[in-house]
């Protein structure tokens, strides 16, 4: 039987070996977030949220909804990074598709903070006037 051959080493891997592996590339890419200011200045904001969530809910279904709502805004704000980094690795010369990635990429972000927003606004309402 032939062994595949494979471009990719992670591709090759097996187990715990190629679990280990994705999770290194994933810190990887929480430390590259960070070199990031907005991902750092959300990521803060999360450190403060994340607790108090705990504290504003009135039951776990609430608490996890408050903290989905934080952690979305950081998954997406990554996301919105990754775009940027492959559109400038592309070129740095000025492309209206490269820009409407880029657009589109920062309007999810902007949507993701809205929503956590509101959610952490309705919470917060219910809590203490409702």
């Amino acid at each position: 039987m032939n062994t595949p051959i494979f471009d990719n080493p992670q591709k090759a891997r097996r187990g715990i070996h190629r679990i280990w592996h994705a999770g290194l590339h994933s810190c990887n890419g929480l430390r590259a977030g960070w070199t990031e200011k907005a991902f750092r200045l959300e990521a803060m904001l999360a450190c403060v949220l994340l607790p108090l969530a705990f504290w504003v809910a009135r039951g776990w279904v609430e608490a996890a909804v408050l903290c989905g709502a934080v952690v979305l805004v950081l998954v997406t704000e990554l996301l919105n990074s990754a775009v940027e980094a492959a559109i400038d690795r592309i070129g740095p010369e000025w492309h209206a598709l490269s820009k409407r990635a880029k657009d589109m990429g920062s309007a999810a972000v902007l949507l993701s903070l809205l929503f956590c927003a509101a959610v952490w606004a309705a919470a917060l309402f219910q809590r203490f006037f409702g």
